[in-house]
């Protein structure tokens, strides 16, 4: 619902950046964060720019694919809850922009941002974990949360146009399980992964799992776009 802190999804193994990406969208932190009716119209994100490029393109859009880096830290106390440096291996992180993969004052916080630049945000409790807090994450009920972001690279958004086109070889608007089966062993192929053998059956049946919603054996182009109503 609009004005609504979505809930995240938890993290998933590293599959490869472009792949698990594509219909297995990574979440920045594993919570559910919601945020208190009434407070989020009356409060907002504030954003500092640290360091702006002298090119500054492409900024990110709401459905854009995003690569950064960030570090979260309590506004009370100054205490650093979040690093993710110190996460899979300091890779930095993936995810798509504005669709609810990270709170809602992160999506707020990034969008028209553009490669190279640097931001110091700082996030309001009705645009991030409210008054629930996040216990496991060492968030208290009601924080006020500061991050330091560093954006490194803005990609057209996975659930594209064309990347559905890209899957889909015979241009029938829907996606076959061999369609998928194909695109799942070039992905893997290109980042030289090594992995048990069972997991390209494992993330074929997740993915249709998670994205074919009517079981007919196929992923329409309504199932796959998830934010068709919006223009990537």
């Amino acid at each position: 619902a609009a004005g609504t802190v979505p809930r995240q999804r938890p993290p998933q193994s590293d599959m490869g950046r472009r792949l698990t990406l594509l219909l297995l969208p990574l979440a920045l932190m594993a919570a559910p964060a919601r945020a208190e009716g009434g407070t989020a119209a009356a409060e907002e994100v504030k954003i500092e720019v640290l360091h702006l490029p002298e090119t500054c393109s492409p900024k990110s859009k709401k459905g854009d694919l995003l690569n950064a880096h960030y570090d979260g830290f309590l506004a009370s106390d100054g205490s650093k809850f979040y690093c993710s440096r110190t996460q899979n291996e300091g890779h930095p992180k993936w995810f798509v922009l504005g669709v609810g993969q990270v709170i809602k004052g992160l999506d707020v916080a990034m969008m028209n941002m553009c490669p190279g630049e640097k931001r110091k945000v700082t996030i309001p409790p009705s645009l991030a974990y409210g008054q629930q807090g996040y216990a496991q994450g060492k968030i208290p009920p009601n924080a006020t949360l500061i991050f330091e972001i560093e954006l490194y690279a803005v990609n057209k958004g996975p659930r594209s146009v064309e990347a559905f086109n890209q899957i889909d070889k015979d241009g029938d608007k829907k996606l076959s399980e061999l369609e998928i089966s194909h695109y799942l062993k070039e992905e893997f192929a290109r980042d030289g992964k090594k992995r048990h053998p069972s997991a390209h059956d494992e993330i074929l049946a997740d993915i249709f799992k998670k994205n074919d919603h009517d079981r007919d054996g196929f992923i329409s182009a309504k199932e796959y776009n998830v934010y068709q109503h919006d223009e990537l």
